[in-house]
């Protein structure tokens, strides 16, 4: 290792003897200055001719002409080029770090890390010297002798790409990079060359080498979202640039070419490849032997740092979109505690995924959306589609879809505010108002049927009755009660759920049945600090009031029950209390089940993003397994408890009725 010390050494003493001329003059020269002075002495006696005299003049005076015009054309070009060059200040602006965002789920581990992760910055000097060493040797072996431009190392990259008949080596020296990271858009015009030509020119007259390199390696791209090698050093080795050995050195060396490709986060393997043949750049380049680069590689057993999980990309970009809101535009670092469980996440994602792919296979539902939360709106978990990869569209926030009779719960509310308990009749038969008949899924009609099971079956002519006796002004008041804030029609419509809503509002609307009758607003926040531990957010609870009286709420939980045990939802059933509501929406275009436990709130939706129908999949279906699956996994090992429930009141004799009714009591 000593070695490389004392090479970059002798590397900085040749740029600062460079230039110097010896005094002797070579043997052949001065028998060729004797060979000339004779030919001049002879040419004295010998008459000039005029016409030869004249033809020189030409020659010479069209010759300085056209370099004349070459050089104001040069100059012209470097004068155009040169226009709108950036200040000496840009350079300083241009390599503060920006804030990064550090993502953590319940138990404290870090899930994402949002923004550009920049290292504090580290001189030359400070570093251990393999890695300015490494680097030079695979990214520009004569950068301590060159003036910011490499003539020698543009020709042989253009050569190397004219027999390779396309793109296969680059010319750029490591000055010419900082001027393009610094400064330029990654564009590939001759404009943008040029640029770079003289902003290399530039630094080179305005910095130092030392401080060139420097800026560079805390400035380039070196995977992962990280900037500089301080940052690369904490990402993929949990230790600061400053005590990195050998091979960790010439492994960050290599990553320069294609950081993407070469990340040894996700591609271990291609790294020890690419870190050998730095290490071999290296050796050649003299900065160690061939024994230091094998005795690197087979102590090269590096630990990488165990980084973000990656768990909850959907979850990761909701709670940043409100972030803003809570703390102000970003000035520091900051650590973000939420409220995902991994657990529960994970669950999530597995199931969706796997249900979406054997749905895919049937032509049938090609997305879906899940969202979990705890009663007091705690998001743990959620799911904006089967990839985040392939679309980042939220499906579970974003997207409004019709909900249908997973909106019942809230009519049937209403009708209870109204009046009715679960045990009145009504009658299930075809109904009309104004020329709308609606009819059933069944089509077929039931008669005489109580409010619990007319939910519990999905009955809409019943829902509409009910719809009917509330009112369309009070089913939207109790929505909003609820939190779903989005328009909703002012019509009976509403019954058969209509009315566009999304996964996350709907979910958070069926809390309050397992709590108590209190309205939430689903949030993923529990505090937000910087790096030094000053909080700037820490959540103080609140939500958004009571919904309906505790009477009410045990008998939808009585109602919603029996629609798991005995109606449409009996796939959900977990084998403990639980209720919930299937919906399906006209031609099968949407498919959804929202259900509740005293510890958990759930919702499930499948479809597809054109709005296209399904190939006969329903509520409850595809999206009650899964949900049953979530829920089952996310409950393990929770003691059962029972919902609260209402009781009805014992049956009053016909004769106390009268009576009651003639006196009023």
């Amino acid at each position: 290792m000593e070695s490389i010390s004392v090479h970059l050494e002798q590397r900085q003493k040749t740029l600062r003897l460079g230039g110097i001329a010896t005094s002797k003059q070579p043997r052949n020269v001065k028998k060729s200055q004797k060979r000339k002075s004779g030919q001049a002495q002879k040419a004295l006696h010998t008459e000039p001719n005029p016409a030869r005299r004249f033809g020189t003049w030409f020659w010479i005076s069209n010759g300085l002409s056209a370099l004349i015009w070459a050089l104001l054309l040069m100059a012209g070009i470097v004068v155009y080029f040169a226009y709108g060059l950036p200040n000496v200040e840009d350079v300083v602006a241009s390599t503060r770090r920006q804030p990064i965002v550090t993502v953590r789920d319940i138990n404290g581990d870090d899930i994402a890390r949002v923004g550009t992760l920049y290292g504090d910055a580290i001189s030359v000097d400070a570093m251990p010297p393999a890695l300015p060493a490494a680097v030079i040797a695979v990214e520009d072996r004569r950068f301590y002798t060159h003036f910011g431009l490499d003539v020698r190392g543009f020709a042989r990259a253009m050569l190397a790409n004219l027999r390779a008949g396309g793109v296969v080596q680059g010319g750029s020296t490591i000055t010419q990079q900082v001027a393009k990271n610094l400064f330029l858009t990654p564009e590939r015009t001759v404009g943008r060359k040029i640029r770079e030509a003289l902003l290399a020119l530039w630094l080179e007259q305005k910095f130092t080498k030392d401080q060139i390199l420097t800026l560079y390696l805390n400035r380039v791209y070196l995977g992962g979202g990280t900037y500089g090698v301080e940052a690369a050093a904490q990402s993929f080795f949990d230790r600061s640039a400053k005590d990195l050995s050998l091979y960790q050195a010439a492994m960050i060396a290599g990553l320069m070419k294609a950081p993407s490709r070469y990340n040894p986060a996700s591609n271990i393997d291609a790294a020890r490849d690419r870190t050998r043949v730095a290490l071999q750049s290296m050796v050649a380049a003299g900065f160690i032997s061939s024994e230091d680069a094998a005795t690197a590689e087979r102590g090269g057993q590096v630990r990488l740092s165990r980084g973000p999980s990656g768990r909850g990309r959907y979850f990761t970009d909701w709670v940043m979109a409100g972030l803003n809101d809570l703390v102000g535009p970003l000035e520091n670092d900051l650590i973000v505690q939420t409220t995902l469980d991994p657990v529960i996440q994970d669950a999530a994602t597995d199931r969706l995924t796997k249900a979406l792919q054997n749905s895919t296979r049937l032509k049938a539902a090609g997305q879906g959306a899940v969202v979990a939360l705890s009663p007091d709106g705690a998001v743990r978990a959620l799911v904006g589609g089967r990839s985040y990869q392939a679309s980042q569209f939220n499906r579970a926030v974003q997207a409004r879809r019709q909900p249908g009779s997973a909106f019942k719960p809230l009519v049937y509310l209403a009708g209870l505010e109204a009046g009715l308990v679960p045990t009145d009749i009504m009658k299930d038969a075809p109904i009309n108002i104004d020329g709308w008949r609606p009819k059933n899924f069944s089509n077929d009609y039931a008669g005489d049927v109580t409010l619990e099971d007319a939910l519990a079956q999905s009955i809409n002519t019943v829902a509409v009755r009910v719809a009917r006796r509330a009112g369309p002004k009070a089913i939207s008041e109790i929505a909003r009660r609820a939190g779903i804030l989005t328009p909703l029609a002012n019509d009976l419509g509403l019954a058969l759920g209509t009315s566009e809503v999304s996964l996350l509002d709907l979910t958070a609307a069926y809390a309050p049945f397992a709590n108590g009758g209190i309205a939430v607003l689903p949030y993923g926040i529990i505090d937000v600090v910087t790096t030094d531990g000053r909080v700037l957010y820490q959540r103080q609870g609140g939500g958004l009031g009571r919904v309906a009286e505790p009477e009410y709420i045990g008998m939808m939980n009585r109602m919603l029950t029996r629609t798991i045990q005995a109606g449409t939802g009996k796939s959900a059933q977990l084998g403990r209390p639980a209720a919930g509501k299937t919906g399906t929406s006209q031609d099968f275009r949407d498919a959804w089940f929202v259900g509740y436990t005293p510890d958990l709130v759930a919702g499930v939706w499948v479809g597809k993003d054109d709005g296209s129908g399904m190939n006969g999949i329903t509520g409850g279906g595809l999206p009650a397994q899964v949900w049953r699956d979530v829920m089952r996994t996310a409950l393990q090992g929770t003691p059962p408890t029972a919902l609260a429930g209402w009781i009805p009141p014992p049956p009053v004799d016909p004769l106390t009725r009268f009576w009651r009714r003639l006196t009023g009591g």
